[in-house]
């Protein structure tokens, strides 16, 4: 993939100490780390290693990659690779699109509260689709799907969302017999959505009295009890956004749809336009407006701001398993499914991965003695063959081999 003209790491060098500066009121250690490791990225100070054309004999040498799960450019192979694992889970079947979003009266409270307010989304999602399906109103089987979890927009702004796909139907619940769905959107949206608020208000009422959360900076009101109370009180009186999509494709659609939304940034380098003086341009898509193309323009040190805003905490797991797919529980029923689809009962192998999608190590170089990219002369597979340090880099001369990223 070739590199874009302009990375967020090139916005760091140059408000990075300006921004951190004016920032020391909120920003954090973790902040400090995920910038730091952005602008390290693919860069001699990570070191790298010399790679050789197996046909030609081209050689180059590639700089080694910080790993960071918020890095912009760390997510491809770490996506192809999980993938390429969730490829033998498809299930002859087509399968559906279900978004819960939080409130906007709830994103600062889930600013300052995310591994609380983050982990009840991911129960409560859960539980609200589990529950529904059960029900033999509207399905009466036992569903399966993954969640993924998004607090961004296409503006940068705060918007904590969690998008779950999982095959349309489910497991009788005697796991006898595969049950097809009898609704268009596989399950009625706005009983989602009333089971999904009812749930999500109920569990945060039942957090409030054990100290699990924390009012700071423009809550701070909030820590009393009837307070809080009258906080959420307005929260019943709208519904909550639940957007349902009409199940869609097969297996191998499946794969290129959820490429778009697992392991995902805040923002990608290719949306990134021109950085004029402090001023920076970037792509964001209007979906109010037919999904248009448009342009924002913001200052370097706000839109650092607004990307530090989706930082995950520590640990915390943004790709979830639920009902049949949930790991304690796929090697026993998945198989099921299979064969009440018309397939055979044993999982399908995964299929081996192309020289260009294998990923390395924590390092950042390959688990193998084959690169992550192919020869530019002849396309031949590139082999490593010597690992080299940040100061081996530096000492490198540039006309016998030409540094490059991936």
């Amino acid at each position: 993939m070739s590199r874009p003209p302009l990375e967020v790491a090139d916005l760091i060098r140059v408000a990075g100490e300006k921004f951190i500066a004016g920032s020391r009121r909120w920003i954090t250690g973790q902040h400090l780390k995920v910038l730091a490791a952005i602008v390290r990225c693919r860069t001699a100070v990570l070191g790298g290693h010399r790679d050789k054309c197996s046909r030609c004999g081209y050689r180059a040498i590639s700089y080694n990659s910080c790993r960071n799960r918020h890095c912009p450019k760390c997510q491809a192979n770490t996506r192809n690779r999980w993938l390429q694992a969730r490829r033998r889970e498809l299930l002859p079947t087509p399968y559906v699109h279900v978004v819960f979003t939080l409130p906007h009266r709830l994103a600062p409270l889930a600013l300052q509260n995310k591994k609380v307010i983050y982990g009840l989304l991911f129960r409560t999602c859960a539980e609200t689709l589990l529950e529904v399906a059960r029900d033999p109103r509207h399905l009466g089987a036992e569903i399966g799907f993954f969640g993924v979890l998004h607090s961004w927009n296409q503006k940068l702004e705060h918007h904590p969302h969690i998008h779950c796909v999982g095959p349309a139907g489910g497991l009788s619940p005697d796991h006898r017999r595969w049950i097809h769905p009898r609704y268009r959107f596989f399950l009625p949206r706005k009983v989602l959505a009333r089971v999904f608020r009812g749930k999500f208000v109920a569990a945060l009422k039942r957090g409030f009295p054990n100290v699990q959360l924390g009012f700071h900076g423009d809550v701070p009101l909030l820590a009393e009890a009837k307070a809080f109370a009258s906080f959420l009180r307005p929260l019943f009186g709208r519904d909550w956004v639940v957007y349902c999509k009409p199940p869609f494709g097969g297996p191998e659609h499946v794969l290129r749809y959820l490429g778009r939304y697992t392991h995902r940034v805040a923002v990608s380098n290719h949306r990134l336009v021109s950085l004029e003086g402090i001023q920076v341009t970037f792509r964001w898509r209007d979906s109010a407006h037919g999904n248009q193309q448009r342009l924002m323009t913001l200052a370097v040190e706000e839109f650092l701001r607004r990307f530090l805003l989706h930082l995950l905490p520590p640990g915390f797991v943004r790709i979830r398993h639920f009902g049949f797919l949930a790991h304690r529980r796929r090697a026993a029923l998945l198989p099921l499914c299979f064969q009440f689809l018309g397939l055979s009962t044993e999982l399908p192998a995964v299929p081996k991965l192309e020289p260009a999608e294998e990923e390395g190590h924590s390092t950042g170089l390959p688990s193998t003695s084959l690169s992550l990219w192919s020869c530019p002369q002849c396309g031949g597979p590139m082999i490593m063959v010597e690992r080299l340090t940040a100061a081996e880099m530096g000492l490198r001369s540039p006309p016998f081999c030409r540094a490059r990223t991936l």
